[in-house]
């Protein structure tokens, strides 16, 4: 029996540093049947160079470059375009990440179970941190609304960034542009959408690894500051706590992130936040098509300080923690974070979605 056929794709834009590690961690892949596509997103350092030696070396790269600079949404979903007509599996590496030997023929033995699996998920390292470990289950195949549901009630997240998943192919051809361009956590919402209809495949084994030491300070890193993993969760559950719950019970879970989210935007407003942040969430919100409501920032900021006054203890501890945080990151990582427009740029996130900076798609963690 024939194995399926895999479609490998790494799109890329000045990744040099990391390019060749990724690359040859798909060529040292115990499961050989696959197709690798390289896309050459206008690099301007080395990073075409390294693409076109390995591609001369092996006959299943594919390189292709682009004539024109493109957003890292739009190159991401321009590159699932060139997948083959007989890959069964898609897989997207980021180029500053990298997979593990068994990582195809791991992913591609889950899917092998059942034909209603639409999406195959596993442990990640992200940096020297086990990521996904709070997935309650060991079996390999789940209802997809069972783990939608476990992420939009509990927040057990076991998505990762694109690197860490694995899509079924038709699933890709079938819908473009794959990923949200306008959207913030693109990667997130496609595997809630693909949830929606399909069974999701886990392999409780580290499989991937995500980068967090990018020199070319990835989105994530850059953003980390502007509490991300709240404005995810909260766009997810307005979003999609419909698709998955009763009346009732997506009612009472949207208004309990609410008003989660706009206290930790009180806090935030305490703490006298500058400009950026309040642009990042402003264009979360935006996704929506929701503002930010300033009476309900303005209600939230009174409770919190009533709060804080009769708490000063814990108030302490938490800012002394803050600022201990603030301390440890550069203090012009969140400058231009997102004025990514120039230069083709645009930075949005993906959980982390397709962004294009000088490194690959980064979905902000889930600490």
């Amino acid at each position: 029996m024939s194995q399926p056929f895999v479609s490998v794709v790494t799109p890329f834009h000045n990744t040099a540093p990391y390019l060749a590690q990724c690359i040859e961690s798909v060529l040292a892949q115990t499961y050989a049947h696959f197709e690798y596509i390289l896309v050459d997103n206008c690099s301007t350092d080395r990073s075409g160079e390294i693409a076109e030696a390995y591609a001369l070396r092996d006959s299943r790269i594919r390189l292709i470059r682009r004539s024109q600079l493109l957003s890292q949404a739009q190159n991401y979903n321009s590159a699932l375009t060139e997948i083959s007509d007989s890959s069964k599996y898609c897989k997207v590496v980021q180029a500053d990440d990298f997979i593990f030997p068994n990582c195809l023929e791991s992913m591609v033995r889950a899917f092998e179970q059942s034909r209603s699996i639409g999406l195959v998920s596993s442990y990640w390292l992200r940096g020297n941190r086990v990521m996904g470990s709070d997935f309650p289950f060991s079996t390999p195949k789940h209802p997809g609304k069972e783990v939608a549901l476990l992420f939009l009630r509990n927040g057990v997240f076991v998505f990762g960034s694109e690197t860490t998943v694995m899509y079924r192919s038709s699933l890709v051809r079938s819908c473009q542009p794959f990923y949200g361009e306008s959207l913030l956590h693109a990667d997130t919402e496609k595997c809630l959408q693909i949830l929606e209809q399909w069974d999701f495949g886990f392999v409780p084994q580290i499989l991937s690894f995500n980068r967090v030491d990018n020199i070319n300070e990835s989105i994530s890193s850059a953003v980390a500051t502007f509490e991300p993993r709240i404005l995810d969760r909260y766009i997810s559950v307005q979003r999609f706590a419909s698709a998955f719950l009763n009346a009732s019970e997506a009612s009472a879970l949207k208004s309990k992130t609410k008003r989660e989210y706009y206290r930790v935007l009180a806090r935030a407003a305490i703490r006298l936040r500058r400009p950026p942040f309040w642009q990042y969430h402003k264009l979360g919100l935006r996704t929506l098509g929701q503002t930010l409501s300033w009476p309900r920032l303005g209600m939230h900021i009174v409770l919190e300080s009533l709060w804080m006054a009769v708490n000063p203890g814990i108030s302490l501890v938490h800012a002394l923690r803050s600022l201990k945080r603030s301390w440890k990151r550069a203090p012009a990582r969140t400058q231009g974070v997102l004025a990514g427009e120039a230069n083709g740029e645009r930075k949005t996130l993906l959980a982390g979605s397709p962004v294009e900076g000088v490194s690959s798609t980064r979905r902000v963690p889930d600490e």
